[in-house]
């Protein structure tokens, strides 16, 4: 097993393994001694890199939304017409349901804890407004609000259908909402 010192990886060894964990078990089911096991590290390590489970959670979970409004850039930065955003939006809705249950899991993981504790409350806020300024490059922000909603609940709605509903209804809908309004409306 490699020490710390040329280990430099460790650090993210051990998010991941905390991510895979959560995802695997929920946060009840997570500890220090778990995710050490699962990223291969001595237990010290653990209060080595993190001064606590909150901290390790937090990480864990900055990194987790910010690859998720990585694919929001990556999928909207493509578009350079109102047409192409919509599509954009089709995308991430179905992209986002399309049976994924490690990131399933770990949005209702964080939404948990976001509920009960205000410092996640705040990361999951950090989130909504990286993703709206990702719509906003398309949309008005009235707009970019109401569709990074609808992102995420006919997202969750499609992961959760045992008949998910078809790309035609996620298009209608956005339609709806875009029709009208700012730079990105029809």
């Amino acid at each position: 097993m490699a020490t710390g010192q040329n280990d430099p990886e460790r650090r993210e060894r051990i998010i991941t393994a905390a991510l895979d964990l959560i995802a695997q078990e929920g946060v009840a089911g997570t500890s220090h001694r778990k995710v050490a096991a699962r990223a291969g590290v001595p237990l010290g390590s653990m209060t080595y890199h993190f001064g606590g489970m909150d901290e390790l959670l937090r990480e864990a979970f900055t990194r987790f939304s910010s690859g998720i409004v990585a694919v929001f850039e990556e999928r909207l930065g493509a578009a350079h017409t109102p047409e192409e955003a919509r599509e954009a939006v089709a995308d991430l809705v179905h992209h986002l349901s399309s049976g994924n249950q490690r990131e399933l899991v770990l949005t209702h993981e964080l939404y948990t804890l976001a509920a009960r504790k205000p410092a996640y409350r705040e990361l999951t806020r950090e989130w909504m407004r990286r993703s709206r300024r990702a719509l906003e490059w398309h949309f008005d922000p009235a707009t970019a609000r109401q569709l990074d909603a609808l992102i995420e609940g006919l997202s969750i709605h499609r992961a959760l259908e045992t008949e998910p509903h078809d790309r035609a209804l996620t298009v209608e809908a956005i339609a709806r909402i875009t029709r009208g309004h700012g730079p990105g409306s029809l």
